[in-house]
């Protein structure tokens, strides 16, 4: 069931990697069905290499498995609380991308200071408290803390990202990354100069309705 979205969120895996996003079983991607609800995840502890489309799970966002051999990734509960409070997000990714995840180290999000920033996130990347893995309080947290950003660095852990497709989840993680290490990079020279707040919203429009084709 599903063979289209378990083959795109297995595809999608593959970027993570490739990206230098995740370190040996690290990280997940999910994606949800618009017509049946149903979510596709990553299963828990498995090498990349090893995946196949076949190897997805398959659940209900009550966590109940519909389809699939393996265990799910370990931060399932975290997607599906997602899922369930966010009907307009159908793609979530988590990954401890090294720059990204020293932000997280310190506690600090990633201040609004280059226009790519605007572009994709609107502002800066905020940071969400420290949550244990395992249960629903990292969604939560998520939730509370992410406003209208698609990305966010939870403290002391990572970073999750959310949005309308799993690639655009994907497309914030990769962005999130890139960011932090040149704002890493800068704050090596001197501090950052801040966008003014006007030019985060209209860089942020620009590239909603401009930018790309239409």
């Amino acid at each position: 069931m599903l063979e289209e979205l378990k083959r795109e969120v297995y595809e999608l895996h593959l970027e993570l990697p490739k990206n230098r996003l995740v370190a040996w079983t690290s990280g997940n991607i999910s994606g949800r069905d618009p017509s049946t609800g149903l979510v596709v995840i990553k299963p828990s502890g498995i090498r990349y290499a090893h995946l196949t489309p076949e190897s997805m799970v398959v659940l209900k966002t009550d966590g109940t498995i519909v389809e699939g051999t393996f265990k799910p990734s370990a931060d399932t509960a975290t997607h599906l609380y997602v899922y369930r409070h966010r009907p307009n997000v159908m793609g979530i990714v988590h990954t401890h991308s090294p720059y990204a995840t020293a932000f997280a180290a310190v506690g600090k999000p990633i201040p609004a200071c280059l226009t790519s920033m605007a572009d994709v996130f609107g502002g800066a990347v905020p940071i969400g408290d420290y949550c244990k893995i395992g249960g629903e309080e990292i969604g939560a947290e998520i939730l509370r803390s992410i406003g209208g950003c698609p990305a966010i660095i939870m403290k002391n852990h990572g970073v999750f990202c959310v949005a309308d497709t799993p690639e655009h989840a994907l497309r914030a993680a990769i962005m999130v990354e890139e960011v932090a290490k040149t704002v890493s990079i800068a704050l090596t020279l001197g501090d950052v100069i801040p966008l003014p707040a006007g030019e985060l919203e209209r860089q942020h429009q620009f590239y909603l309705t401009e930018y790309g084709q239409r």
